[in-house]
């Protein structure tokens, strides 16, 4: 099979593959509105016709909730098996007033970083997605047939927490097997620099509520003698943190936590990352995590429990004087490493608990949420094929990188279908995925397809 004729296709097609993103792109697929379920399913459709045109036997399943899309291609031989995964669902587009253009009528635009594709989903899933089906597409135009065995899934609900997606691992795990997965949905951590993530920050959520009076209080009768929850709660808060250091002062916090290894960090070091822009782009002049770590290493190799909301008493216009009767606390950790989410959990309970005044309570909310950090394993021959193809495509080398943030679906697939996963995605920085005006860079799309193909071809030699 030959991959420069494939490459070639490519390029002449990119014109024609743009079109079929931007037609994609109209379609308002919100899967956290039930008002746009019809277009999440309409989108669906799109993807299963979209499929069965260059070949694959694709078709949708209905779930409790969105529907998944699975296709499949290629025979059982001696080539390798990948599983491909994307989600067709995008965020809500609100505050709208902030959009320079209708989010669901995309267009190319000129920038001073070059030519890019905005509306809302470009670059947070579909135009990634697509990625890897305009490769498959060159591929099959020239050869007749795609070089390995491809199973596509792609989700409809991953922006509204995957509700359907365990219970359908399940109840397909001989159907989805494979022997890789390929994620597409991830960024390079800096613009030009091809990136695989070799690992995922895990999450713990958990909220609680301090208790003090039976009810919210005069504060001239009370001021004084009367336990304040919002001020017991501000003292709580602040005994979660070393202040000197930096780092959490909840006992047992870095159980599992390592060191990240040296050959791993001169990759991170000479990547091309800035912190100092990272962090002026936000108002910061300085990384705020714990003292000898870089911003980087902070984002990517170090836990964090971060305060996600406190309110309590009154917060109207002109003032109320209460001393209220509960105050209110919602928390996230980023996990690494070894880190076990459950034992986190009871940690920074038994934390909290410790540190009541006489009078005061705590109440924990029950609606219990949390996974383990995912590492990947980078020593499997195909890693290092990977980062080959894509260092030949960028002409920069290609470097393993890791995430701030979490990707759920990598650890069922760990869990529920035992598959290593890889994560190679080109989406920037400054995409602003989640917000008003994302964008997808036509660089990144059409190199994106390009280095499918090149991985596509280094996996099965």
């Amino acid at each position: 099979m030959s991959l420069d004729a494939v490459l070639s296709r490519i390029d002449s097609d990119l014109d024609a593959a743009t079109d079929r993103l931007m037609e994609f792109l109209r379609i308002p697929s919100i899967s956290t509105d039930p008002a746009y379920k019809a277009d999440v399913d309409r989108a669906a459709d799109w993807l299963v016709e979209d499929l069965r045109a260059i070949g694959i036997d694709a078709e949708k399943r209905p779930t409790s909730g969105h529907p998944m899309v699975v296709g499949h291609v290629g025979e059982d031989t001696d080539t390798p098996h990948v599983l491909f995964y994307g989600h067709y669902d995008v965020q809500p587009v609100d505050p709208l007033n902030l959009w320079t253009r209708d989010p669901f009528d995309p267009a190319i635009e000129n920038t001073e970083k070059g030519r890019v594709i905005r509306g809302r989903g470009a670059s947070d899933d579909k135009g990634q997605l697509m990625t890897f089906v305009e490769a498959c597409r060159a591929w099959k135009a020239v050869n007749g047939s795609l070089p390995c065995r491809i199973t596509f899934f792609f989700e409809g609900e991953e922006e509204s927490g995957s509700p359907s997606l365990v219970p359908f691992l399940e109840a397909n795990k001989d159907e989805l097997k494979a022997d890789l997965a390929l994620v597409c949905d991830t960024s390079m951590v800096a613009r030009g620099v091809p990136s695989i993530a070799s690992q995922l920050r895990g999450m713990l959520k958990d909220e609680f509520t301090i208790t003090g009076p039976r009810i919210d209080l005069h504060s001239g009768h009370y001021g004084g003698p009367g336990l304040n929850p919002l001020r017991e709660l501000a003292r709580i808060v602040t005994s979660f943190y070393d202040e000197e250091t930096g780092r959490v002062a909840v006992g047992g916090f870095y159980e599992g936590v390592h060191e990240v290894p040296e050959d791993q960090l001169r990759q991170w070091q000479t990547c091309g990352f800035d912190e100092k822009d990272y962090l002026s782009s936000v108002g910061y002049s300085k990384p705020h995590g714990e003292k000898g770590y870089s911003a980087l290493e902070q984002q990517w190799a170090r836990p964090t429990l971060e305060v996600n909301g406190l309110w309590g008493g009154y917060s109207g216009a002109g003032s109320k004087t209460v001393i209220p009767a509960e105050a209110h606390c919602k928390i996230t950790c980023r996990l690494v490493g070894d880190q076990d989410p459950d034992k986190l959990r009871d940690a920074i309970r038994a934390h909290v608990e410790a540190q009541l005044s006489p009078d005061a309570g705590v109440r924990w909310d029950n609606d219990l949420e949390g996974s383990r950090a995912s590492v990947m394993n980078i020593a499997r021959s195909e890693f290092e094929a990977a980062r080959g193809a894509l260092s030949d495509e960028w002409n920069r080398e290609a470097v393993f990188t890791g995430m701030g943030g979490s990707i759920p679906v990598v650890g069922f697939f760990r869990s529920v279908l035992g598959l290593d996963s890889m994560l190679v995605g080109f989406a920037n920085e400054d995409d602003a995925i989640h917000s008003p005006n994302e964008k997808y860079d036509v660089e990144s799309f059409h190199k994106g397809m390009r280095s499918w193909a090149r991985i596509l071809d280094a996996l099965t030699r």
